[in-house]
């Protein structure tokens, strides 16, 4: 057996380097650099392994890419994840102690919303020959606890590797997860600075290209045929795509299912795009922040088909939304723990295997033609309201949906728009007129903020990477912006464009609505000067299009809808970030739908806005359902 003798570090990066993924007979390298920040944890180990592969003028070497905030270098990963349906990834390094656990909460995010990323935090000494280091939690009760073990319930797979024959299975292990469609999400190997360093004689097979497949697994015959029986005996079906669809590849086959059959289609936020909005068989947004003509389809749905959905609570509104006393439910998920939800038919499959399966077995079949053409006209009602919120006048300030009409028509239909936090998220779930597979990308499984500006890098990125012509424009609100708005300055240093909406509305909006619905006044929600009473003072004469100048983007401040068009013109028409500054009023709803999402109100207070509040919770609380069916199994679902 020949070997090669190189470092823990060297060895990962060489690795990594001929790691190849293959779907469907196209085969490309799964990784595509490794973002990092160095410090003493890391820099002599992952980061001169980098810079020796660097110097090395391989052109397969691993590129390196320089973040300024380590979450933020996790959510670019993610958004590039994403945006390549799952099928390339990137390795994400940092120091030990802060720098590494400052990635736990991006950790978090890859890991609910099931997109892989693999996390190479610097760890302690493993010899622990010069305890206690800088930044070592010395932990009483264990010599073998550090504060990367805070990783542990945030990724789906965690190893330490402490010595260097450990490696080599730690790193099988690692792509056998990020590379599995159902059970992916962030991967941690923590790496000992003294371990990164230490020379190894490595067999050579460990750097040999690997292709790891991805299967499309196929749904169990006999539960395709219950599934379809199901389907005939329904007068009112409606199906939800969720996020499976759009990763799978299977908007052509939801379409040729949704044509055949004329179901109408509702989309989850990570679902959002599986269909054009103008569609006739889609019907919107669903749930808390669904439309109207979606909602009330799925209040009287009698069988509802989920595709690629986890089923979240503002899917569901808190279990609400789905009224009908004998609905059912058809679940079709690659991942088991998706596919048992609801009590609904499980079917174990790929998203566009499943969908191809179940139209086959549907045959001509077709749901009734007056609850299709019901379906399509809610939906026209629908768009009418949106183009109303879309041309909204409201002075001196704009209407938020007004901001989101002109992006909207203003973007070309390839355009991505890429949002995670605050009031936004719901607004454009109901309101965006999505109008590709990818055009929407709304992080809304952990809505992060801070997630926006650094998502939209990597989406942009991904962009470039399959030579995607499309702008990406990131609508990011004052409150995510202020938490993290520097990758602004990597945007500009790597030369990658993105557009930036950058609406100002001195506070928090989203939960300032939130709280005024629960009797709390919006209290804590404003950006104000303290006074002697709280802070309830003057606006703080905060300049984000300055600070954002100063990060090195474009700026242009438009005050109105006019300015904000003609912005937005030379945004697209640049070839540089540029971040279009706009001023909202946060009073100014957007519409909505009469959905509800559960967040307990106190059951006792001397307030009165609280007590009317919680008598309105209640009310809501007497709708929620479980959707349990203990009485029959599997096969006797049937009518």
């Amino acid at each position: 057996m020949t070997t090669t003798r190189l470092t823990v570090a060297q060895a990962v990066v060489r690795f990594l380097e001929v790691q190849h993924v293959e779907r469907d007979g196209v085969e490309n390298a799964f990784f595509a650099g490794c973002w990092g920040i160095f410090g003493h944890g890391n820099v002599a180990g992952v980061g001169q392994a980098l810079l020796e592969r660097e110097h090395a003028g391989d052109p397969s070497h691993l590129r390196y890419l320089q973040g300024r905030n380590e979450q933020a270098m996790v959510h670019a990963a993610v958004a590039y994840a994403r945006q390549r349906d799952r099928l390339a990834a990137f390795a994400v390094t940092a120091s030990v102690g802060p720098g590494s656990t400052n990635m736990v909460t991006g950790a978090a995010l890859a890991t609910i919303n099931r997109l892989p990323v693999l996390l190479l935090p610097g760890d302690v000494f493993a010899t622990r020959v010069a305890n206690p280091v800088l930044q070592e939690l010395e932990d009483p009760t264990s010599m073998n606890a550090s504060v990367n073990d805070a990783f542990r319930p945030v990724s789906r797979y965690w190893d330490r590797v402490e010595r260097p024959e450990q490696l080599p299975s730690a790193l099988l292990a690692a792509m056998r997860v990020l590379t599995d469609p159902a059970d992916t999400g962030a991967v941690t190997l923590c790496l000992p600075q003294d371990v990164q360093a230490e020379a190894y004689d490595w067999p050579d097979a460990l750097f040999e290209r690997r292709v790891w497949h991805i299967a499309r697994p196929v749904p169990e015959p006999a539960l395709v045929e219950r599934a379809a029986a199901l389907v005939r005996s329904a007068r009112r079906p409606l199906l939800v795509a969720g996020g499976g669809v759009i990763y799978s590849g299977a908007d052509t086959a939801l379409r040729a299912f949704a044509e055949q059959t004329g179901i109408p289609v509702a989309e989850t936020q990570a679902g959002k795009g599986s269909l054009p909005y103008d569609h006739p068989q889609a019907v919107g947004a669903i749930g808390a922040t669904g439309t109207a003509a979606a909602d009330a389809l799925a209040n009287e749905a009698d069988l509802v088909i989920g595709v690629g959905t986890r089923w979240s609570d503002f899917t569901t509104a808190s279990r609400t939304v789905f009224a009908d006393p004998g609905v059912r439910f058809v679940n079709l998920n690659v991942a088991a723990v998706d596919v048992h939800k609801q009590s609904g038919l499980a079917l174990l499959a790929d998203a566009r295997s499943g969908l191809e399966a179940l139209t086959d077995a549907l045959g001509g079949w077709s749901a009734p033609a007056e609850h299709t053409a019901g379906a399509t006209e809610r939906a026209r009602a629908w768009d009418d309201v949106v183009s109303a919120a879309y041309s909204v006048e409201h002075a001196p300030l704009m209407a938020q949906s007004a901001v989101i009409g002109v992006v909207n028509e203003s973007t070309d239909p390839r355009d991505v728009v890429v949002c995670a936090a605050g009031s936004m998220p719901g607004d454009l779930h109901k309101l965006w007129r999505t109008r590709d597979r990818k055009g929407y990308h709304v992080e809304y499984g952990y809505s992060c903020m801070g997630y926006e500006i650094a998502g939209g890098l990597g989406v942009k990125l991904a962009a470039l990477d399959t030579d995607d012509d499309r702008d990406v424009v990131v609508m990011v609100g004052d409150g995510s912006y202020l938490m993290m708005g520097t990758e602004l300055v990597t945007a500009v240093a790597e030369h990658v464009k993105i557009i930036v909406v950058l609406v100002q509305n001195h506070g928090f909006a989203s939960i300032g609505a939130l709280s005024e619905s629960l009797g709390s006044q919006r209290f804590g929600t404003r950006y104000r000067y303290r006074t002697a009473t709280g802070l309830d003072g003057d606006r703080l004469p905060v300049d984000l299009a300055a600070n954002a100048a100063s990060l090195g983007a474009d700026v242009i401040s438009a005050k109105g809808i006019d300015d904000l068009r003609a912005a937005l013109v030379s945004a697209k028409a640049s070839d540089r970030t540029t971040v279009v500054h706009v001023e909202t009023d946060p009073l100014v709803p957007a519409p909505d739908s009469p959905a509800w999402w559960d967040v307990p109100v106190a059951e006792v207070s001397e307030l009165a806005s609280t007590r009317d509040a919680r008598a309105a919770y209640e009310g809501h609380k007497l709708n929620q359902r479980h959707h349990l069916d203990h009485n029959r199994t599997q096969g006797d679902r049937l009518p």
